[in-house]
């Protein structure tokens, strides 16, 4: 896996946010490259027992489907949590092959890639969030960037303790 370069093909507001959302998905996937079935199950972390390779791509999965199609579109939320398990996308992760994670991982961008692009990025979401706010996909997309940068910093630092493996 390789990833885009974040250096958009244009300099359009559009362009832009979805340039650098790609390049931070595409480093998500590149982090796994070469990470091995049990090493992307292996919970590393004593205070933070969920967070894995898997679990941490699941998560990111479900977090695009929540804010693209339950918050966005106003779809029902059919996500794996529940009130008594409100992580239970990265509990369950390690459960599927890391491959098959980030298959479905790639496809859903792809589809989110389409919504956003037919979109404008002033369209306010379908649900409110706190506060009665209905935020704008342009803020979605910018929450989206940044929650993925700041998993991918989780991942660095999982996949140097597993095979001391950095870079990426």
């Amino acid at each position: 896996m390789t990833r885009t370069d974040d250096t958009p093909p244009a300099w359009d507001e559009r362009t832009q946010l979805t340039t650098f959302l790609d390049y931070a998905r595409d480093t998500a996937r590149a982090k796994c490259d070469g990470v091995s079935a049990g090493d992307a199950c292996k919970s590393l972390l004593p205070g933070s027992p969920l967070m894995t390779v898997s679990g941490l791509i699941n998560h990111l999965r479900w977090v695009e489907y929540f804010w693209f199609q339950v918050i966005f579109l106003g779809e029902e939320d059919q996500g794996p949590w529940t009130e008594e398990d409100p992580d239970r996308e990265m509990r369950v992760a390690v459960d599927f092959p890391l491959a098959r994670l980030l298959d479905e991982y790639a496809e859903q961008s792809a589809r989110y890639r389409e919504l956003v692009a037919g979109r404008a990025l002033d369209e306010k979401a379908q649900r409110a969030v706190r506060g009665g706010l209905h935020v704008d996909l342009r803020w979605i997309l910018l929450h989206l960037t940044e929650e993925t940068a700041r998993h991918n910093g989780h991942l660095d630092i999982l996949r140097e303790m597993l095979d001391g493996a950095t870079g990426s």
